[in-house]
Formats: structure tokens, C-alpha cells, sequence
């Protein structure tokens, strides 16, 4: 009679503290430290945006400068697609660290929302 051995232990154990750290817990912390920054950095550009709306409208008050509303609009609308291409590029890099990517992505979103 011939008697085979298998072994049914797979060769990784997804449920191991060295491959959840590796895997799941060290791209979710990264993501969330991204999130957490950009959502920081996306505020503080708002308020410097929004103190040089208000100097623009004071120096169009004092006669200094004249804006028209065709170019604030185009303004702003380089702004909202440079963030856009931003936030875009920071995902798209997450995803690359592990292979799904869902933890790095996940973290991001909440560093975002925590931020």
C-alpha cells in the first residue's frame, strides 16, 4: 500500500500578526497619515486662497486693481482641477504598496475624515 502525506497548512497564514502587520496594518497607517496631511494641507490652501480673495477685493475697492468675474472664476476652477489631479495622484500611489491596496486607500479616507 502506498501512504501519501499532505500537508494542509497553507504556505502563508493571512490571519498571522507578521502578515496582517506587513499586509493589512502598516499601508492603512500610511494611508491614514496621507489623509490625515492632506486633508491639513487642503484647509490651510483654503484659507490662503481665501485671504488673497479678500485682499483682491479690497485692492479692487481701494481702485488699486480691477477683477472681473470671468477670470476669479477661472481661477478657481485651476485651483479645484490641481487639487483634483492631487488627491488623484496620492490614491493611485496607495494603492501601488500592497498588492490590493485596499488598506493604504482605506487609511486615506480615514486620515481624511479625521483630519
Amino acid at each position: 500500500m502506498n501512504t501519501h502525506t499532505v500537508d494542509a497548512t497553507p504556505s502563508t497564514d493571512i490571519f498571522s500578526s507578521t502578515f496582517l502587520i506587513g499586509n493589512v496594518g502598516a499601508p492603512f497607517v500610511i494611508g491614514l497619515a496621507v489623509g490625515y496631511f492632506a486633508k491639513k494641507m487642503l484647509r490651510t490652501a483654503l484659507f490662503l486662497g481665501g485671504a488673497a480673495i479678500v485682499l483682491l477685493f479690497a485692492a479692487e475697492y481701494y481702485g488699486v486693481i480691477d477683477i472681473t468675474d470671468e477670470k476669479l472664476q477661472h481661477a478657481a476652477t485651476a485651483a479645484t482641477e490641481a487639487a483634483k489631479s492631487s488627491g488623484g495622484f496620492l490614491v493611485d500611489r496607495l494603492t501601488s504598496i500592497t498588492s490590493k491596496g485596499i488598506s493604504g486607500v482605506g487609511g486615506f479616507f480615514v486620515g481624511f475624515k479625521l483630519g
